[in-house]
């Protein structure tokens, strides 16, 4: 097609999950529900670690940065989705579709690099314990998150630079419920394979990488686990377990949607609620509501609450 006959393109469609009504209002209270719990459960986490001063640790502080980065990731996209089912209006603008592509990617980049700094901690904790001290300290933690916020607004930004050099001339029905280069570079009037080939280099390669190294650091810190029998080690391997479920649930759908980027969508769809409305909710609850220090917080700070509304002058 000629360069002079391509036209700009002002919107896109959203195809959602399914065109069936009843399909759409099970989908609207299923997600609406798990968009609910992931900002209470993870608005929870944060509060009782800030006013606790017992959870002040790096594992703590990691976690907290990790239910930040999963209420952001659950709200990028999941409350439009909910009130177009309502609404009935599917539409996103070119630039709210870029939108959508930059904070997907930023807080997706961002997760995959604290994922990877909160294995780094626990391997320093059962691997090297004398040690923890003097390698995590409070620098070393915020020197972690503020680089993981880094790479994930470099890779963002890559992926939204991309996006914009792409021609759009014709279909414009993005057949998900969010934006994301997978699905919207097959609109564009240029050969697919080629962009294929740039999500496979840019963001599947990526994320395949960081999983076998965060694999290879499980294997250790479980194989580290099992030569001890303490009640403690026990302890250590179910949360170390836990931790694993979470992280291949996560990086699952991530490296299967980046490293074939032409497979099918109804796959890509199934795959991509995965990891931005079930994984956000997940983390909460496997990596600290099932902590008993995290559960003793929490009660603290219920009972603080009460006292301090009996206190209240009626």
């Amino acid at each position: 097609m000629d360069v002079a006959n391509k036209s700009t393109m002002f919107e896109f469609v959203l195809l959602g999950l399914s065109n069936s009504w009843e399909l759409q209002m099970f989908f609207f209270m299923v997600f609406s529900l798990f968009y609910v719990a992931t900002m209470v459960g993870n608005s929870l986490i944060v509060i009782t670690v800030i006013v606790d001063p017992h959870l002040h640790s790096p594992m703590y502080f990691l976690l907290t940065n990790l239910s930040i980065i999963d209420m952001s990731l659950a709200s990028f996209a999941t409350p439009k989705m909910i009130t177009d089912y309502l609404t009935g209006h599917k539409t996103i603008s070119f630039d709210g579709c870029l939108t959508q592509i930059f904070f997907l990617h930023l807080f997706t980049g961002t997760e995959i690099i604290l994922l990877m700094a909160m294995s780094f901690d626990r391997y320093i904790a059962i691997c090297k314990p004398l040690h923890y001290a003097s390698i995590i300290s409070p620098q070393v933690c915020v020197a972690l998150v503020v680089a993981s916020w880094i790479v994930g607004i470099m890779h963002s930004m890559s992926q939204v630079i991309f996006a914009l050099t792409l021609p759009f001339c014709g279909p414009n029905e993005v057949d998900s419920f969010f934006c994301d280069l997978p699905v919207v570079f097959q609109l564009a009037c240029v050969d697919t394979y080629v962009l294929g080939l740039f999500m496979i280099s840019t963001s599947g390669i990526i994320a395949l990488s960081c999983f076998i190294v965060l694999f290879h650091s499980y294997v250790i810190v479980l194989v580290t686990v099992k030569h001890h029998s303490s009640r403690g080690s026990s302890k250590a391997l179910s949360t170390c377990t836990a931790h694993f479920i979470v992280v291949f649930l996560f990086f699952g759908p991530c490296i299967f949607i980046y490293m074939w980027p032409l497979s099918s969508f109804l796959t890509d769809k199934i795959l991509s609620v995965f990891y931005t409305i079930f994984t956000p909710i997940l983390n909460p609850i496997i990596y600290t509501l099932r902590n008993q220090e995290v559960k003793i917080a929490m009660r603290k700070l219920k009972n603080r609450f009460l006292n301090f509304n009996k206190a209240m002058p009626s």
